[in-house]
């Protein structure tokens, strides 16, 4: 599958991209979800730039819809699939694709979920699909109360399709966190939160959003434990 090759290049390249220099998430090219991360040294630096975020309450939601990120799932980097497809390149292993889909459509993989650290075996189908989603790591909702309301279009929907803010993930677990901030929902599997918060930062980083105090104290604790 020349196209699959292709489409997990360049979601790896990309992640390796807007990872590079932040501690555990960047231990290598092929930066896997399921990677427990640590480090002290990396989650002093993650606090220090978790410091530098700005702190202001929620923004009202007034005016908030999917589409002001963009249609789901794009072809953002014009590699000939859509986002969804190339999460699932990067993030699960023994994928088959699906046949005349040109090595895009995965139709089953396997899923070493990092919020729960169990092993989830992906199908395509309309009653099976659901068992394994694709996370925005900062919620879109959560986003545009923190910030995202003043981004432009085009800014808005490169966060909604960034392989920073993307993970696939345990579909209950991604419908139980909905859009809630590190001061409501953290991955149940300890050894994750590290890098979970770790990513968040990095992400509010990149596009200029702010955190709450409660969200802030909550980061903290994280770090404070790694």
């Amino acid at each position: 599958m020349v196209r699959a090759a292709l489409v997990r290049g360049v979601a790896v390249a990309t992640a390796g991209f807007v990872i590079a220099g932040c501690g555990p998430m960047a231990g290598g090219t092929d930066e896997k979800a399921g990677s427990s991360g640590g480090g002290g040294e990396s989650a002093s630096a993650t606090l220090k730039d978790l410091r530098k975020l700005e702190v202001k309450g929620r923004a009202p939601m007034t005016g908030f819809d999917r589409d002001k990120f963009g249609p789901a799932w794009s072809d953002v980097d014009r590699n000939g699939c859509d986002t969804r497809n190339d999460i699932l390149v990067r993030d699960l292993k023994e994928e088959v694709f699906k046949r005349g889909e040109d090595g895009c459509v995965v139709q089953s993989g396997v899923l070493e979920d990092p919020y729960s650290g169990k092993t989830i075996k992906f199908e395509r189908g309309t009653r099976t699909s659901m068992a394994v989603q694709i996370d925005h790591v900062i919620a879109l909702a959560d986003a545009w109360q923190k910030g995202a309301q003043q981004l432009s279009a085009s800014k808005r929907r490169e966060l909604a399709n960034d392989p920073l803010n993307l993970l696939a993930v345990d579909g209950p677990l991604n419908s139980q966190k909905g859009a809630g901030d590190a001061a409501t929902w953290l991955p149940p599997r300890r050894a994750y939160r590290c890098p979970y918060v770790e990513r968040q930062i990095r992400v509010k980083i990149k596009y200029s959003l702010w955190v709450t105090s409660a969200e802030k104290d909550a980061m903290e604790g994280v770090l404070k434990s790694c």
